[in-house]
């Protein structure tokens, strides 16, 4: 480390295309996402599903009751 920043070297197999990242903090790890595309991550995520894949989830049965809001 040099002064206050921090470098980090990636294997060519990591590399970007990019000239720029974004960099974001999870806990204790790092997130590093290219600027020019930085969804790219999540649809690819996204492909390894596979088709016709659904989450089951308890639906609520019949309507909430909720304070009307303007009367």
């Amino acid at each position: 480390m040099s002064g206050r920043s921090q470098a980090v070297r990636l294997p060519k197999q990591l590399r970007f295309t990019g000239e720029e990242v974004i960099a974001r903090r999870f806990g204790n790890g790092v997130l590093l996402l290219p600027v020019d595309s930085p969804w790219q991550i999540m649809w690819e995520a996204l492909d390894e599903f596979e088709p016709g894949f659904s989450l089951e989830r308890n639906q609520p049965v019949g309507q909430q009751e909720r304070e009307e809001l303007f009367k």
